[in-house]
């Protein structure tokens, strides 16, 4: 079997001295390929020199996540384009969109920020557009603004994945229909989640890309521990059950979707 992480967030195993461990229990599991997003300059060089030493292994993003916009974030969005100069350039822009469920209790400070997501969110796909790159989409309690901003600002849907699923099945056909698609967490494991299932049988294999979205949203059964990209085998395992197909069938092809979507080598 062989997997990818298609969405983790390395940085933290990186600076407590533990990547090539949790690198090491991945490929054991049969994950061998990482994809690791960037969220804010904090992690951007970072992961670009990370993804220079592990070269074939680790690739990455850039993007200015919307939990990390704030009155400043037009810095931060004008340096995006730099890191897709050769070498060592970035497999998509991302993660970016809106994020309505972190707003601020203050309903003048909510607005106000979110008026700044809708901005950074705004420019950066018109960055995407004008690069033509993959685009890894944050979505959540912002579905109509994030699917009305993506239709108009030109993107091609074919391009445009919402990382860590987490609406329904009415809202997945509506990205399908556009020819965008989501990729699935450990959410589709737990109890409590039938909806994501619904979700996921309603997309199918054909676009499918799995992730653990580490160190966050770990996999039953290892909720209560550090979520890590081996446990992307534990996510398979359910969506191969939740889809009635082959373990190996499902880990194939959802390997091929991811890369073909990030054109990875």
């Amino acid at each position: 079997m062989d997997l990818i992480d298609s969405h983790c967030h390395l940085k933290g195993f990186k600076d407590k001295g533990e990547l090539d461990a949790v690198l090491l229990r991945a490929a054991e599991a049969g994950v061998t390929r990482y994809i690791t997003i960037g969220t804010s300059p904090k992690d951007w060089v970072t992961y670009r020199e990370m993804s220079a030493a592990y070269a074939g292994k680790i690739d990455y993003t850039v993007g200015l996540h919307p939990c990390y916009v704030d009155a400043e974030w037009s810095d931060a969005v004008s340096n995006l384009s730099t890191f897709f100069i050769p070498p060592n350039t970035p497999v998509a822009l991302g993660e970016i969109g809106l994020d309505y469920f972190h707003l601020p209790k203050d309903p003048i400070e909510a607005g106000e920020l979110m008026i700044h997501q809708e901005e950074a969110f705004r420019q950066q796909l018109m960055l995407a557009e004008e690069l033509d790159c993959p685009v890894v989409v944050h979505s959540r309690n912002a579905f109509d603004d994030t699917l009305r901003m993506i239709d108009e600002s030109g993107v091609n849907w074919e391009r445009v994945v919402f990382h860590c699923y987490s609406y329904g099945a009415e809202e997945i056909a509506q990205i399908n229909q556009r020819g965008g698609r989501g990729s699935f967490t450990g959410i589709v494991t737990y109890k409590n989640a039938p909806e994501i299932r619904n979700a996921l049988r309603s997309q199918g294999i054909e676009r499918l890309m799995l992730e653990t979205d580490c160190p966050y949203l770990t996999p039953e059964p290892h909720r209560g521990k550090l979520n890590e990209p081996a446990f992307v085998a534990n996510i398979a395992e359910r969506c191969a059950e939740a889809l009635a197909l082959p373990l190996n069938e499902l880990a194939a092809k959802t390997t091929a979707n991811t890369k073909t979507f990030f054109q990875l080598d």
